[in-house]
């Protein structure tokens, strides 16, 4: 369609340019009309600029498989398609929306590179400024966003610390405690062998060592009523027995699972004289091997602790692979339990009958303690005692991830921004603001899948969808860092 100078110039985009510069604007581009239907595709080559002339434009991203409409107008002289053109190679020049149109509309339409040269010879100061901008911008992006990981993973490393201290810590007691008890037992049988002993005397009390060493392991967990109405009972059988510091030695027996008709059994099988000195190398028998089994479950404790460590961090494994969620979800669950802390009750809500997926698990990892750190900080804001609710589910054809916290909600005025670039609610210094804008990019550009919220007071919960099909790594696209 023929190129009106006049016509353009009324556009605002266009308005203080010379009658010189408009004709070559008319010169080099083109005024074209589309009737309802697409202009151009998020992703394909950005070849040309757009300025609406007249009609109604539409503009949408896509998120997961569908397109979500994020614009739509009719005032003249709104622009899109390759505004970056004046960058060159130096970033992806692709269409970064879709744009079209529900009317008959006409546009004035610009070559990429005729747009480029036009702004580098008639804008050279503002050309240098918005590249300055455009750089600056993602620069500054990218330094936060480490900053950010180093910071949660410093988080998580404390946390983790402190997990390890436990188990540790009990594994040196236990150890220490059992040489001790371990000596004592050898001076016990030393005082036992100097008796005039027949073989078949000591050999029924090491069977009974032995019976009571298995009763040790299969030792059953009472209620506190009755494991101390047991110890009562165990306290009066040792001082009617003659046994000293019986009141001692109950509690010991009581969590190896002996009971009175044990002690009997025992009695029955040794004769009177050899009664204490069998009783207390029983005592140091169970006292070792309940020291044993706390150094087992602590060395267990400490194993589990790392085998979560290389899951979160998914050290070992491939970036890209088929994953189960739920170990994903528990690995990071406990790297962040030191700041989840007591106060907060954690619910797991999984449906465990969810296919594995292929995903980018140690980007999901993130993506997790991201919402969970957020999740924990909103409950901290209102006293720190809430409920930190994690589901799982199938959402139709995708997977559902869902975070919920009983914190104050994410207020309605700011609840469409709290996904940009550095926006935060945090005071300044404590937030990057690039927690949920990392976390958007890894799951909608990354994975293709979605990520929202909902939130009233009392009740917000931020929904992960994922696809359950397999996506291409090589087309996933992601936005310049």
């Amino acid at each position: 369609m023929p190129c009106s100078p006049g016509e353009i110039g009324s556009l605002f985009l266009f308005e203080k340019l010379s009658p010189e510069q408009l004709g070559q604007l008319c010169a080099a581009g083109r005024v074209e009309r589309f009737e309802p239907g697409p202009v151009y595709t998020e992703g394909e080559p950005a070849t040309c600029f757009y300025v609406m002339i007249e009609g109604t434009v539409v503009l949408s991203r896509r998120v997961g498989g569908d397109d979500v409409e994020v614009s739509r107008t009719s005032q003249r002289g709104v622009y899109s398609g390759s505004m970056q053109a004046y960058l060159g190679d130096r970033v992806q020049q692709t269409y970064n929306n879709s744009m079209r149109v529900t009317e008959p509309s006409r546009f004035f339409v610009l070559p990429a590179e005729t747009f480029s040269d036009f702004m580098q010879e008639w804008f050279p100061m503002a050309v240098h400024l918005l590249e300055g901008l455009f750089f600056g911008s993602k620069n500054t992006q990218r330094a936060i966003g480490q900053r950010e990981r180093l910071l949660a993973l410093g988080s998580l490393s404390a946390g983790l610390t402190h997990e390890l201290n436990n188990p540790a810590a009990a594994a040196v007691r236990a150890t220490a405690t059992l040489r001790e008890r371990v000596g004592k037992m050898r001076h016990k049988l030393g005082i036992i062998a100097q008796g005039s002993y027949s073989p078949e005397v000591m050999a029924n009390l090491i069977d009974i060592q032995e019976r009571t060493a298995e009763r040790v392991a299969k030792a059953p967990t009472l209620s506190p009523l009755e494991a101390s109405d047991r110890e009562d009972a165990l306290g009066d059988w040792l001082d009617d027995h003659g046994i000293q510091d019986g009141w001692r030695i109950a509690p010991t027996f009581v969590q190896a699972g002996l009971d009175v008709d044990w002690l009997d059994q025992v009695a029955a099988a040794l004769d009177e004289e050899m009664l204490p000195n069998a009783i207390g190398w029983l005592n140091y028998t169970v006292e070792t091997e309940l020291l044993m089994d706390e150094i087992n479950d602590s060395t267990a404790r400490i194993s589990h602790l790392v085998d979560a460590a290389k899951q979160y961090s998914q050290l070992d494994r491939a970036p890209y692979q088929v994953a189960d969620v739920h170990e994903l979800l528990d690995s990071t669950l406990l790297m962040l339990s030191g700041k989840i802390g007591q106060q907060i009750k954690v619910v797991k809500e999984y449906d465990r009958t969810l296919p594995r997926i292929p995903a980018y698990p140690a980007e999901l990892n993130q993506v997790w303690t991201n919402l969970i750190d957020n999740a924990v900080q909103a409950i901290n804001s209102v006293g720190g005692e809430g409920t930190l609710t994690v589901r799982t589910a199938l959402e139709h054809d995708r997977l559902l991830v869902e975070f919920r916290d009983t914190g104050p909600g994410v207020p309605a005025d700011i609840r469409g921004r709290i996904f940009d670039p550095f926006f935060t609610t945090k005071p300044v210094g404590e937030g990057t603001g690039l927690g949920l804008d990392i976390s958007w990019r890894i799951v909608v550009n990354k994975h293709h899948g979605t990520l929202q919220v909902e939130s009233t007071p009392g009740d917000t919960r931020f929904q992960v969808l994922l696809p359950l099909t397999a996506v291409d790594p090589d087309d996933t696209t992601e936005e310049p860092q």
